[in-house]
């Protein structure tokens, strides 16, 4: 059971007798130690969450664990009770690897989890951007003013209409353009992370062969 600072480590043997469950810090030499002491090889389940992926590439590649990760909605529908403590979740992670029930996911390796970081962060901007446009619209209604017909919204058009002729209160006009400052800099960051992921996907052979594909 996985925290930043600890882990909650129980081992089970072949049949399911508790042998160790405690917490270990989190660092894979010493889960590795706490766990070898009761045999090996060793099988090993962690729940994903963030830094989970990199403690499990580290038992697989170091410790040379077979480790699986652990699907946390799944997972947490199985427990189906509210003793909700670290001592029974790492019992029940053990349990389901040692009998192979344990719902899994993918362990993607390093540069793909670098990857979803920047897609990650991607998102985070396309999502101001979003909610910086809906406030701007929310001031308008709460303004009671409309552009004129046949001006689409966020179009050049529409930008020159509410910052030049649309009528608005002093404090209105204030904030509707702190908000069109904040947009203009979310652009730049959006445009900056978009050239580091094209930068750091050049070369990846399933980008340049999605990329062939009409409308990606």
């Amino acid at each position: 059971d996985y925290h930043t600072a600890f882990v909650q480590v129980c081992v089970l043997d072949r049949d399911g007798n508790v042998l160790h469950n405690d917490a270990c810090p989190n660092d894979w030499q010493r889960i590795k130690q706490v766990a070898e002491k009761y045999g090996a090889p060793v099988r090993a389940a962690v729940e994903a969450c963030p830094g989970a992926a990199d403690l499990a590439e580290e038992l697989v590649g170091k410790a040379g664990w077979h480790v699986d990760l652990a699907h946390p909605g799944y997972v947490a529908r199985m427990k189906g009770n509210p003793d909700k403590t670290d001592y029974s979740d790492a019992r029940m992670l053990a349990d389901l690897e040692r009998v192979g029930y344990l719902p899994k996911v993918w362990l993607a390796p390093a540069e793909v989890r670098e990857l979803r970081r920047l897609v990650r962060y991607r998102q985070q901007l396309a999502g101001e951007r979003r909610n910086a446009k809906l406030r701007v619209g929310a001031l308008l209604r709460d303004a009671r003013v409309s552009a004129p017909g046949g001006v689409n919204p966020w179009t050049v058009a529409w930008v020159t209409w509410l910052t030049k002729k649309a009528e608005l209160s002093e404090q209105t006009r204030w904030v509707v353009g702190r908000h069109l400052d904040r947009l203009r800099s979310l652009a730049a960051d959006i445009k900056a992370v978009e050239a580091r992921l094209a930068g750091a996907a050049a070369e990846d052979p399933l980008v340049r062969q999605l990329l062939e594909v009409k409308g990606v």
